[in-house]
């Protein structure tokens, strides 16, 4: 049963890829801790690790799918792609010494702060009165949020999008962009996320439960995941569907919700 379960979020996960920029991340946390959770403690940080791999391939195969005059836009990031990594570096081995309670927690409230975020202030579903010559052409994002973005995407196992998203939309780019871009900014706090969870002890209370680990991933789970996602990103990306942007906006927001009455059930 915990198979198929997995197996049915992972389309939804291949559904956030597409629509939302969400590779795995928050969508898949809240479920792997939930089918993990003989772990006790150590489910939270199983759960973060197993997503980050999911990001990896599912990030990894939609920007692989993506057109090339949209990832242009992320012409001249070098810099912004580098600090997410280091910062997602940290923030992975960070996520190995912290307890796991709190993680949870903050979990639960940084994703309930930026739904607040969002509601609250201009820019997601209000864009902001921009008036002068060029003004309307969006903005790159400054390389300095890389390092704190990377960090706290890869501590909490939220995944990158939940801020680059947001911060894209503000600067002046479509949902449909905004969420596309998300993708490959998502692989570059993944990336180096899943390879410390792979050099990183697996938990002693694995054997007794019966989860087969590798370093904190739990390959059957991600396997289930990615199982579910990968056809459903071939055929989104093949066929998108066309979803005002207002509308989208609202999706995302929505999303956000149901994750974090998922992970306050699951606490």
């Amino acid at each position: 049963m915990d198979v198929v379960m997995l197996t049915g979020v992972g389309l939804l996960t291949g559904v956030t890829t597409v629509l939302f920029g969400f590779g795995g991340g928050f969508v898949a946390v809240p479920v792997v801790v939930w089918a993990d959770a003989a772990l006790g403690g150590d489910a939270m940080r199983v759960a973060t690790a197993t997503s980050a791999l999911v990001m990896v391939v599912n990030a990894g195969f939609a920007t692989a799918v993506t057109p090339r005059r949209v990832l242009a836009a992320l012409r001249g990031s070098r810099p912004l792609l580098v600090l997410l990594a280091a910062g997602a570096s940290a923030g992975a081995l960070a996520t190995r010494l912290a307890p796991a309670g709190p993680v949870r927690w903050a979990f639960i409230a940084y994703v309930a702060l930026t739904v607040a975020d969002l509601l609250l202030r201009p820019g997601f579903l209000r864009p902001a009165v921009r008036s002068g010559p060029g003004e309307d052409a969006p903005r790159p994002l400054p390389a300095l949020l890389g390092a704190p973005v990377g960090a706290v995407a890869a501590f909490l196992g939220v995944g990158g999008s939940v801020m680059t998203v947001p911060a894209m939309r503000r600067a002046g780019h479509p949902m449909q962009v905004a969420t596309a871009l998300a993708n490959p900014l998502t692989l570059a706090i993944a990336l180096p996320a899943t390879a410390v969870s792979l050099v990183t002890a697996t938990v002693p209370a694995a054997m007794d439960a019966h989860v087969r680990l590798l370093g904190l991933i739990d390959l059957r789970a991600a396997s289930a995941l990615l199982l579910g996602a990968l056809p459903v990103i071939a055929v989104l990306r093949r066929r998108p569907p066309r979803i005002p942007d207002r509308a989208h906006a609202w999706g995302y927001i929505g999303l956000l919700t149901a994750v974090t009455a998922a992970m306050l059930c699951a606490a």
